[in-house]
This record gives C-alpha cells, structure tokens and sequence, in this order.
C-alpha cells in the first residue's frame, strides 16, 4: 500500500468532528486572510463586501476540502457542490447579520468581529455540511 493511501486511511479513522476542526480550521484561516486582503486593498467602510467577496473565493477551495479530508464522500461532485453553495448561503447570511451586528452596534473592529463572525457560523455549517451536503444514504 501507499504510504499517501495510508496516510488517507489513518486520517479517516479520526473522527469527523476532528477532522472538520482542523480542515475547517485551515479554511478559516485562509478565508479570514482573503477577508483582510479585501478590506487592505477596498477599504474598511466596505466590510460587507469584502466580506461577500471572501465567502465566494474561499468557497471552492472549501469544497474540495471537506468533501475530500472530512467526509470523504464519492461521486456526487457537481449535487455536492450544489448542496455546499446553499449552506454557504445560510452561513454567508448568518456571518453578514453577526458581522453587521458587532461592527455597527457593537463598535468592533472589523477584523475581530470577522474573526468572532466565522467562529459562530462554523457550528451551524458543519452540521449542515454533515447532514445536508456531504450525508451519505445509508444502505440496509
């Protein structure tokens, strides 16, 4: 065998709420850093749409990462994908209400409460990825 192949199967007996932590973790990072690019190059005043802008370009490299190190789901690329984008909305809307909240009412640094913003959605979009996007009929 493998040592890639391996590797795989090893990783897979970790359970899932692990391997999101750390996978989503790892997205989280990279869509945060997406986000305070946006807000250097367009401006703080437009937190929304960088915001907007985050959500969109990390949602692909998103995708492949929880289908293929979380779920490990077969098949199925463009339905998952489909499935993942209408989380993606409920956690996009959830993440804008929560960020708009703490930086207008709040008076939060956008950046803190973009943080504060992911971390609360994340819940909601692992259980939506787990039993929506990614669930795997189970056979008799």
């Amino acid at each position: 065998m493998k040592y890639a192949e391996l590797l795989y199967k090893k990783w897979f007996k970790i359970p899932d709420k692990i391997r999101f932590l750390f996978i989503g973790g790892l997205n989280a990072v990279i869509s945060y850093f997406v986000f305070v690019l946006a807000v250097f190059v367009i401006g703080d005043k437009y937190y929304q749409i960088c915001a907007a802008l985050q959500w969109g370009i990390s949602s692909i490299f998103s995708f492949v990462n929880q289908k293929v190190f979380v779920f490990g789901t077969k098949g199925n690329w463009i339905r998952e994908y489909l499935k993942c984008c209408a989380t993606w909305l409920i956690s996009y809307i959830m993440n804008a209400l929560i960020l708009e909240v703490l930086v207008k009412y709040c008076r939060m640094n956008v950046y803190l409460a973009q943080i504060l913003s992911i971390f609360s959605v994340s819940v909601l979009t692992y259980v939506l990825f787990k039993y929506f996007a990614f669930r795997v009929k189970k056979v008799n």
